[in-house]
């Protein structure tokens, strides 16, 4: 990445400013501005997230923000209500209270000496959300946004639910808010740091309560879903994501329903910003945000003639749980959906040997399947994030817990939206998953997961009023997978890979089931065209000077599973050392790491089990404050319980000690 400090406007940062909403609540903000006092207005961009601009998120802030600035925007990193230095408290995610802030924030910078009155709204994850969100509002002052890795809906593709199934993340991310938010102000911007910190260690929630109790997509979703209108958002929209990452679906959807300016771009990253993404190759993002603010801020030309939606064809990559770089070339849609796409029918049979097919025809079939409840241990993380071995990894020991049905030898394929496989089969039990997992297989028999979805079966007609199965009783569904654009080799194979069980992505069904197979097949979209030359070029990526932190202690990541040989559970250990750095600038020290555990027998679904444990250390002037965050989650046939518990320190001193407990009914799950 090349770094710049050569920018069209010198840069006059100010690392601390208080924001007044109307309820008298006070925001923290670090705002960069082009060329210092006395400039004339510019346009400003907003990035509005409970991460921490002094420490969470300081490292990427410093990437972006003076960078934008140096090209003539008014920039704001701005904590919400109940983090970082910020008044209140934050009692959910993407709470009505949450979005009104952000439109008087916005209101509040639009009427600012420095700021032309035009606004712009910029964020990853929760902040591309929240951007999504608050232009489905239409503040006046919001002329455009840029989203990155977000969803269109909060139920169908969050880190909550998914296909009508609860992901483990439900309590991992819980379990990370429970500790980013009970973590203390700065004392050197707050006098009143500790008892506001009391405060929010004795009434932050935990938030997975609520996601618990809200099994269906009911209201409580569809708030914030800007699927429920996409006519509502008229701010131009580019949208942004990545393959490796969770949240790879919404560009298309956007792509295809915004009615507003609209562009999306995924690359092969995680879940980043794409000029500093893994893998590589990483793009100039922010010479595209640049052209993007130019155009629809200042009313430039410059962005007219790029494609609807760009995106990284994979080329056939080996399978591994970690990649440096991921070989491909960008191809583009003038629209979605691509008319040039179709779709190609695969009919799954079986082979008088009881070998699973996937090619022209297939014949009538029973195949039983009981998928060991310990089916998806390489399955990675749900969303790939902390640059340490999360990525789903060879899946030939999946496989074998799992109904495979092989491809003959291919042509070159190129793979390009989102497959689906239509599916007839009956469970002997009135709660069931289907988990369905698209591979690519190597001639050596590695097998790489290309795309992959869950249905439970109980919401075969709808995710509103989930019924339960009548045991025996044949059903059809249809089973989406994930958006992918991918390359499959001449010679070789795919294979679809269906198992009932998938932990810990998922949660396990309340009893053992088995499923029988009676017939089906993939729908797949494909791409014609055998090219490998870019179809767009990028920059270089670019970025403003990093942030020279004082390192005291290195990051580190793993991840373990053990065979317990006396008891045969199988459980998977993770250890995110995330290090300890002192900020030069301000002298604040902060440090964190996380544990997560996931335990499971695999003849046994009640016996899941997952942990999560989170240190967060923040410190200055050698006042030492810490923070232990535990959260607990396993199951009954019956009701899910869940347990958080959170200390703080002072020094070695306990200074707070709360424990929440909550058992919730299981609906359909």
């Amino acid at each position: 990445m090349t770094v710049r400090s050569d920018f069209p406007h010198a840069v006059t940062e100010t690392p601390h400013l208080w924001i007044p909403l109307p309820d008298g609540t006070r925001l923290a903000a670090r705002l960069w501005l082009p060329d210092g006092e006395g400039a004339a207005p510019v346009p400003a961009i907003l990035e509005y997230l409970p991460y921490r601009r002094r420490d969470g998120t300081a490292m990427r802030d410093q990437l972006t923000h003076p960078y934008l600035a140096g090209h003539g925007y008014a920039c704001l990193r701005v904590d919400m209500r109940g983090n970082g230095d910020s008044d209140g408290l934050m009692t959910d995610e993407y709470t009505p209270q949450e979005l009104d802030d952000a439109v008087a924030v916005i209101d509040w910078i639009s009427r600012q000496p420095w700021c032309s009155g035009a606004v712009g709204m910029m964020g990853i994850s929760w902040g591309g959300f929240n951007s999504l969100q608050v232009a489905a509002l239409a503040p006046p002052a919001l002329k455009a946004i840029i989203t990155l890795c977000s969803t269109v809906d909060r139920f169908a593709d969050d880190i909550h639910y998914k296909g009508g199934a609860m992901l483990g993340e439900n309590l991992g991310w819980a379990g990370t808010m429970w500790s980013f938010s009970s973590r203390p102000p700065d004392p050197a911007i707050r006098d009143d740091w500790h008892a506001v910190w009391l405060d929010r260690l004795e009434r932050e929630p935990f938030l997975a309560i609520p996601w618990f109790r809200h099994q269906r997509r009911d209201a409580y979703w569809k708030h914030g879903s800007v699927c429920e209108d996409y006519g509502a958002i008229r701010a131009a929209v580019l949208a942004v994501g990545g393959w490796g990452d969770s949240y790879k679906n919404a560009v298309p959807q956007l792509v295809e329903h915004i009615r507003a300016p609209v562009r999306g771009i995924v690359g092969p990253w995680i879940h980043k910003y794409p000029h500093f993404a893994a893998p590589e190759p990483r793009i100039g993002f922010l010479q595209e945000a640049v052209r993007w603010w130019d155009r629809h801020l200042k009313g430039a030309a410059g962005t007219g003639d790029d494609p609807a939606y760009a995106a990284y064809l994979i080329h056939g990559d080996r399978p591994a749980a970690w990649y440096a770089h991921r070989p491909g070339h960008w191809i583009t849609a003038p629209a979605w959906p691509d008319p040039g796409v179709a779709r190609q029918d695969m009919a799954l049979g079986l082979t008088p040997q009881g070998h699973g097919t996937l090619g022209d025809t297939s014949g009538d079939f029973a195949l039983p399947l009981a998928s060991p409840q310990d089916c998806g241990i390489d399955s990675g993380e749900f969303c790939a994030i902390f640059l340490g071995p999360e990525m789903p990894g060879d899946q030939r020991r999946d496989d074998a817990l799992s109904a495979c049905f092989d491809s003959a030898p291919l042509g070159q394929t190129d793979i390009f939206g989102a497959p689906a496989l239509r599916l007839r089969l009956k469970a002997d039990r009135p709660v069931a998953h289907v988990v369905v997992r698209l591979n690519h297989l190597h001639p050596d028999g590695a097998s790489t997961r290309i795309s992959w979805g869950v249905l439970n079966l109980c919401h075969r007609n709808g995710h509103e009023v989930p019924e339960p199965l009548t045991p025996g009783q044949e059903i059809e569904v249809t089973v989406p997978l994930d958006h992918i654009a991918w390359r499959l080799p001449e010679g070789h194979r795919l294979r679809v890979a269906i198992s009932g069980s998938y932990f810990p992505m998922i949660w396990p069904a309340p009893e053992k089931v088995t499923l029988t197979l009676t017939g089906g097949a993939l729908s797949l979209p494909v791409r014609p065209g055998a090219g490998d030359a870019d179809e767009v070029t990028f920059a270089p990526p670019e970025s403003a000077p990093p942030l020279a932190l004082e390192m005291l202690r290195a990051e580190s990541h793993r991840r373990d599973t053990t065979i317990c040989r006396r008891t045969g559970t199988v459980t998977l250990t993770i250890e995110d050392d995330f290090g300890e750095a002192r900020d030069p600038n301000h002298g604040l020290i902060a440090g964190s790491v996380l544990r997560e555990r996931w335990s499971i027998h695999p003849d046994e679904p009640t016996s899941a089990r997952g942990e999560t444990h989170w240190t967060q250390v923040v410190e200055r002037d050698g006042l030492r404050l810490r923070t232990e965050a535990r959260t607990e989650l396993w199951s009954d046939p019956r009701e899910f319980h869940l347990r958080a518990q959170l200390e703080a320190y002072e020094g070695d001193r306990l200074i707070h000690s709360r424990e929440i407990r909550e058992s919730i009914p299981r609906d359909h799950l």
